[in-house]
């Protein structure tokens, strides 16, 4: 089933004294989606992004098996920002670069992008369970600074739960999403065709639709040959 909302550090998992969280679906989940995203950045040399870090778990993980990338964690959350700190500094890999503070809700996602501080022309942006637990806004900001600073070989890749054609793909995910719904009225499972049509917006195009455990996906955009994603 899709991952649950827990608020890391209080979900009974515990928290080291560095400052280090720990989040349980990262050991569900880290081994298929590395499969799917390294096998894109095999061979390639480039800066990439992770929108909605949480821990920093995912993060450590990805440059510890592609070292040649530079990687871009970032979040909003005090606690999580110092999370991903701690696991950057445990972690002593010299391919992560400190985090990023962007808030998905801007298009322009933060000051860091721009003044030469951030990253250049983005190889891939990776971001994991967050359209659904946040406003429909923070998606409209996500897709439209990915098409802002993806390379025209760039690729974003959003993993999570979705509905195909309105429906959801399995019973587990209609209760999560309405659990969501319960909690706040602006969140809830995304369906696909909302997202294609949002990227479409913005000059990416759905490339790849990639099956996961749990009942999750992996849905990867690249910008469209039609148009300049860069713009």
């Amino acid at each position: 089933m899709a991952e649950h909302v827990v608020e890391f550090g209080k979900d009974g998992r515990p928290v080291e004294p560095d400052g280090r969280l720990d989040a349980a679906a990262f050991h569900r989940n880290h081994a298929p989606i590395s499969t799917v995203l390294l096998k894109f950045l095999a061979g390639k040399t480039g800066d990439v992004l992770e929108a909605g870090s949480g821990t920093g778990q995912h993060v450590v993980h990805f440059a510890r098996h592609a070292p040649d990338i530079t990687w871009w964690p970032s979040d909003t959350n005090e606690a999580h920002l110092n999370s991903i700190g701690a696991w950057l500094k445990h972690s002593g890999l010299p391919n992560i670069r400190p985090a990023l503070r962007i808030d998905l809700s801007d298009p322009a996602w933060c000051h860091q992008m721009h003044d030469g501080r951030g990253p250049g022309k983005l190889l891939a942006v990776f971001c994991a369970n967050v359209i659904h637990i946040a406003p429909w806004r923070v998606a409209e900001g996500l897709f439209a600074g990915a098409a802002r600073y993806l390379r025209s070989d760039g690729r974003l890749f959003l993993y999570g739960p979705f509905k195909r054609d309105g429906k959801h793909t399995a019973l587990s995910n209609a209760v999560f999403d309405t659990s969501l719904r319960s909690r706040e009225p602006e969140w809830g499972v995304r369906d696909i065709g909302d997202v294609e049509r949002l990227a479409d917006g913005v000059g990416l195009v759905l490339l790849e639709t990639v099956q996961m455990p749990a009942n999750n996906l992996i849905l990867v955009f690249g910008p469209s040959k039609k148009g300049d994603a860069s713009a």
